[in-house]
């Protein structure tokens, strides 16, 4: 499943709007503009890119449809940010049977090193052995267990990361990568199918053995189409459901 969606480099011949947006993605993946970030407003890019206002105008409002600018009424047009709580959970479709809000406490169980076995290295485009950080990490709701999640990293990027660290952390794990370690996830693919509970999960979920799961795994990309992160996650969904709305 794509989350969202995002522009590979645009050849010469395609529409110049879709050249300014290649343009202005560039700039996001060198980090010119950190999320958080003002970008230029349209005058100055349109003057920067030699190009009309209303060109500058259609590439960022499909860039801002791909949750990568926010535009804010009288102040201009931001870099998204995890750290926002609008999109602090923008690729969390996890949602209470009852309506309310989901808040998820965190408690990180392990953080090592390991050597990526053939799966992992494919899926986050390394060779299989290459260093990968392994997190374990259970998420709470109301005080009790929802969601118990394997997390895979590469470790080049993510020199250093230790489990104090994460547990220190007070907010999601996708905001602390753009803080620590200048990482924002752009978009994401997830496999979901039904798993019964093993006695690994049944004793991190406080759940009998054999009972129902929902099992998501996700890989997550930065700019550049870059795969930076594997969660393999599973969800006790006896008051929670999936949410995924289709366009």
């Amino acid at each position: 499943m794509n989350l969202s969606l995002i522009s590979e480099p645009i050849a010469s011949f395609s529409p110049l709007y879709e050249q300014i947006k290649a343009m202005i993605l560039a700039s996001l993946q060198t980090s010119e503009w950190l999320p958080g970030d003002a970008i230029p407003s349209e005058m100055e890019l349109a003057a920067r890119y030699a190009v009309s206002q209303g060109t500058v105008r259609k590439a960022i409002d499909e860039l801002a449809a791909q949750n990568l600018l926010v535009r804010r009424q009288g102040k201009g047009t931001f870099v998204a940010t995890h750290q926002e709580e609008d999109f602090q959970y923008r690729f969390l479709r996890l949602e209470p049977d009852s309506g309310d809000k989901l808040h998820l406490k965190n408690q990180f169980l392990a953080c090592e090193n390991k050597q990526s076995d053939a799966y992992i290295a494919k899926l986050l485009k390394l060779k299989a052995g290459d260093p990968v950080i392994r997190i374990d990490r259970v998420q709470s709701s109301a005080g009790r267990p929802i969601v118990f999640e394997e997390i895979w990293l590469p470790e080049g990027r993510f020199k250093g990361l230790t489990l104090d660290a994460l547990n220190a952390w007070p907010g999601p794990m996708y905001a602390f990568y753009e803080s620590e370690y200048a990482t924002h996830m752009v978009r994401a693919e997830e496999k979901i199918k039904a798993v019964v509970a093993n006695s690994e999960l049944s004793k991190h979920l406080e759940v009998p053995e054999g009972a129902a799961l929902l099992s998501v795994e996700r890989v997550a990309f930065t700019y550049g189409n870059k795969p930076v992160e594997i969660r393999h996650a599973r969800y006790d969904t006896s008051d929670q459901h999936y949410d995924n709305k289709l366009n």
